[in-house]
């Protein structure tokens, strides 16, 4: 077993809805309800679930980028929830992110160059100018660019060009965990392969552990150790990602399972159609979350919420019918 990198625990974040006269709160929308999980070093765990489920807020609370509501994050046995300043700061070094859409994520007035150096002037990585462009030049090399684009603009560059600028600058501060947030969504598919081989590669070469955020089902069996599945801001489902696309366990799971498309349009496969719409986070359904779209449900499914339990080897599910 590889030692546990990052640990969550009981991690909850919501987003207030203010309104009146005075912009009090009225409620709010609930994105991560008590999520908790761990991370192993250099393994690469696929977070999937619905557009909407919590998962790219997930990821960024993980990374400080948001303030989580309640719960811990424990990165190498230290909890990094209230970290501030220059601790803050440190932790910046180890922990990066991928941004799901490249041509949102760059600068549009620095060169490239200029993008993957940033991070590098920021932590004072470098003492000469002369360095850090050396730098630079071997990061664009790594991720499959010409060392010569350095002095043009993001403008210039297709969507997978400028997602490897995006690679390439998470990478510029040696990091050893990386939070993919749907890195390869925006991009054409004969383009995803190339950028997914890419970040299998990098975590070959150095070492790195990886959060994969995405809701393409194949993209995350072919990069993930571990899948997690995420429903209404909760983790319904995990397991090895070998395991769970064997034998999911959780009717959600299952019926997203179903959606993958096969290669032979003749071939029959049965698929589970889940009635009505993913509930609203501002007013979550009692009980189980997915209740009300279940095609199992009881009634007390409707009253008791259901906890992540052992139902096999390292097979975590949260359902009354199991």
């Amino acid at each position: 077993m590889s030692e546990t990198l990052l640990k969550i625990e009981n991690l909850h974040k919501s987003f207030p809805i203010k309104g009146g006269l005075l912009s009090k709160e009225i409620a709010s929308v609930k994105a991560v309800s008590g999520v908790s999980f761990d991370i192993r070093k250099g393994e690469t765990l696929g977070l999937v679930g619905e557009s909407g489920c919590g998962k790219s807020t997930l990821g960024r609370c993980i990374i400080r980028l948001l303030d989580s509501t309640s719960g811990k994050i424990i990165y190498r046995d230290q909890d990094i929830t209230q970290s501030k300043g220059e601790d803050l700061r440190a932790l910046r070094r180890q922990m990066q992110i991928i941004f799901q859409d490249p041509y949102a994520s760059l600068n549009p007035r620095m060169t490239i160059g200029g993008i993957i150096a940033e991070p590098m002037k920021i932590h004072n990585l470098y003492a000469t100018k002369s360095d850090r462009r050396d730098k630079v030049q071997e990061l664009l090399e790594t991720v499959g660019l010409r060392k010569d684009v350095i002095h043009r603009y993001p403008h210039e560059f297709s969507g997978g060009q400028r997602q490897r600028v995006g690679i390439a600058r998470a990478l510029a501060v040696d990091p050893e965990f990386i939070v993919c947030d749907e890195p390869v969504s925006a991009l054409d598919v004969s383009i995803q392969a190339q950028v997914v081989n890419l970040l299998m590669d990098l975590q070959q070469k150095l070492g790195l552990t990886y959060l994969f955020i995405a809701h393409d089902l194949k993209v995350v069996e072919h990069i993930s150790t571990r899948v997690a599945v995420m429903y209404l801001g909760r983790i319904v489902e995990m397991a090895e990602a070998e395991e769970m696309y064997r034998g999911p366990k959780h009717p959600y799971t299952k019926a997203l399972m179903s959606a993958i498309p096969i290669p032979n349009p003749d071939g029959k496969k049965d698929r589970t159609i889940l009635s009505g719409d993913v509930p609203s986070p501002i007013h979550p359904p009692s009980g189980c979350y997915f209740h009300p779209r279940c095609p199992i449900a009881i009634d007390p499914c409707k009253i008791d919420t259901p906890q992540l339990k052992e139902h096999g080897k390292d097979h975590l599910a949260s359902c009354l019918r199991l």
